[in-house]
């Protein structure tokens, strides 16, 4: 009988604690999202609003001229995040090259941003073993943010001649799909 006792009492302590623990943690989870919230709130538009592209000014990898957000405006843009040792991001450079290649003249751009750390050569090697056709720049923490934080890679976000944000794409995208939602951004105008 006393070994019973025993042994409900000590249940039922585990289940109380457990649960104390369990509510912490809970407490701890709730608080640090709402803190993360209060951080990127600033960064999201309102409702109904587009986010507009992150401004930027810095060289390209590709061909080493000053690059302006600014010189973009007017362009439908495909902006990418990725890095060199990123396999599905390596296997969209052909795509981003033959898009450049056919929409390059009617006001479209892509442009990358590469997430590496560190020294620019082993990109700047990489834009020469794939013929990279379009301008690779080196991301910055700021950037990443502006375009409402960049959480994984490949990451690609689709920008109106307005300079907003319109469609964002996780992970490898068929070029179909692309080439589809570009043509249709070319004619909005």
């Amino acid at each position: 009988m006393q070994y019973k006792k025993f042994i409900s009492h000590s249940l039922l302590k585990f289940l109380l604690w457990s649960s104390v623990f369990m509510a912490f943690g809970l407490l701890i989870s709730v608080m640090a999202c709402k803190q993360d919230n209060r951080r990127n709130s600033s960064a999201l538009p309102a409702i109904g609003e587009r986010m507009k592209m992150a401004q930027f000014s810095m060289p390209s990898l590709t061909d080493n001229a000053m690059l302006d957000s600014k010189q973009l405006e007017g362009q439908v843009l495909l902006v990418n995040f990725f890095a060199t040792w990123c396999p599905p991001c390596i296997q969209e450079i052909p795509v981003f090259i033959s898009l450049q290649n056919s929409f390059k003249q009617k006001g479209f751009s892509v442009i990358a941003f590469s997430m590496d750390v560190g020294d620019p050569l082993l990109v700047q090697k990489l834009i020469g073993k794939y013929g990279i056709n379009y301008p690779v720049l080196l991301t910055e923490p700021a950037i990443e943010r502006n375009f409402g934080g960049v959480t994984g890679i490949p990451v690609s976000f689709l920008v109106n001649r307005k300079g907003e944000i319109v469609k964002k794409y996780l992970g490898y995208v068929e070029q179909g799909a692309l080439e589809e939602e570009i043509v249709k951004m070319l004619h909005a105008g």
